[in-house]
């Protein structure tokens, strides 16, 4: 890998994160179109450099987790799902999935299936949950469960978190700030394990690398989030829905002959 492949892994970490998309999907993919080696250091690099998008995340709404005690709870309570999940089949995800770009396709399709779905058929009601400390215990960790799904490479953490509150009664616009907050905890975690395991591998150029996908991505991320609040405003994800599938068959065509 050379700094170029590590800017452009950067860049789409920053873009993907947040939207209902899967970014670990469009890096694996990302990844096979710069025919980068699909060695441990990149399946590292691709946990890692989530990092600096989450760290966008604590720039604009770790007020939100410092000044109420009730949100940070329901974060912490969200996490613990993922945290148990992903802690138990780290090893099994990192060898086996991660990496794998057959997975990753047929998870954007159906994804991007059922998110076309979702939308045709939900509907807000005029009372739900429109205050992240009203989330209850019980819907938070039944918003856990929905990321812990994510675990899958090709979906989207985002999208099962936020699939999962709107099934649950929560306003599209309280969902979403509550995934952004879901994200710091459970990335954190993510690359915290990832770094204990995998770090004395790494070279002085490698965390070289890091740096510049974990700066960019973080950079890319404070633009993206910004965008996605003004999109959900007046529109709904069945776009995201409709571009999942059609990445997914481009690579089917191309990519897999």
């Amino acid at each position: 890998m050379y700094p170029l492949h590590a800017l452009i892994l950067g860049i789409i970490e920053g873009i993907s994160e947040f939207l209902p998309i899967s970014s670990t999907g469009h890096l694996i993919l990302a990844s096979k179109l710069l025919n980068l080696p699909e060695t441990e250091f990149l399946k590292s690099f691709e946990i890692i450099i989530q990092l600096g998008a989450i760290l966008a995340v604590v720039v604009l709404y770790g007020k939100s987790l410092i000044t109420s005690k009730e949100v940070l709870l329901k974060v912490l309570a969200a996490f613990i799902p993922t945290a148990v999940i992903g802690f138990v089949l780290h090893h099994f995800l990192k060898s086996y999935l991660l990496g794998n770009v057959q997975v990753v396709l047929w998870a954007l399709g159906i994804g991007g299936a059922f998110l076309i779905l979702f939308e045709h058929f939900h509907t807000e009601k005029p009372d739900a949950t429109e205050n992240a400390a009203d989330i209850s215990y019980k819907q938070a960790i039944i918003i856990g469960l929905f990321q812990s799904i994510a675990i899958i490479p090709g979906v989207s953490r985002s999208a099962s978190t936020i699939v999962g509150g709107l099934l649950l009664g929560l306003k599209r616009k309280t969902i979403v700030d509550f995934s952004f907050l879901l994200a710091i905890p459970t990335m954190g975690a993510a690359t915290a394990l990832d770094l204990f395991k995998s770090a004395h591998a790494f070279s002085s150029g490698d965390f070289h690398l890091l740096a510049i996908g974990f700066v960019t991505s973080f950079v890319v991320a404070l633009f993206a989030i910004r965008w996605l609040l003004k999109f959900i405003k007046n529109h709904s994800f069945t776009g995201f829905g409709a571009y999942r599938i059609v990445i997914a068959v481009l690579f089917w065509i191309f990519l897999m002959r």
